[in-house]
């Protein structure tokens, strides 16, 4: 994997951005809510893919849901496996 990777909250446009040698490689998209994070749609460019790259975004995002003592609503396919594969985010899931 070439290049320095960079993930940033951009929140002006819901998103959790992945970086790679300064091109954007993927996102989270969310929507915010009263006391919890609601993801709607995780990407990862084409030639980005196989990398390892989209769980790296997700640990950023969910780690950062975490200091900002929130919630998550997984309506993302790929957050919601990648939440039920790690039990380690399992407590950040909002309870309805």
């Amino acid at each position: 994997m070439g290049g320095n990777i960079r993930f940033v909250n951009t929140e002006s446009e819901h998103r959790y951005e992945l970086y790679v040698g300064g091109i954007q490689a993927g996102f989270a998209e969310y929507v915010l809510l009263p006391g919890r994070v609601e993801f709607v749609h995780t990407q990862v460019e084409e030639q980005f893919e196989g990398q390892g790259l989209a769980s790296k975004l997700a640990m950023f995002a969910l780690d950062d849901v975490r200091a900002r003592h929130l919630r998550v609503v997984a309506k993302c396919p790929y957050l919601a496996r990648f939440i039920d594969r790690h039990p380690l985010y399992q407590d950040l899931l909002f309870a309805s």
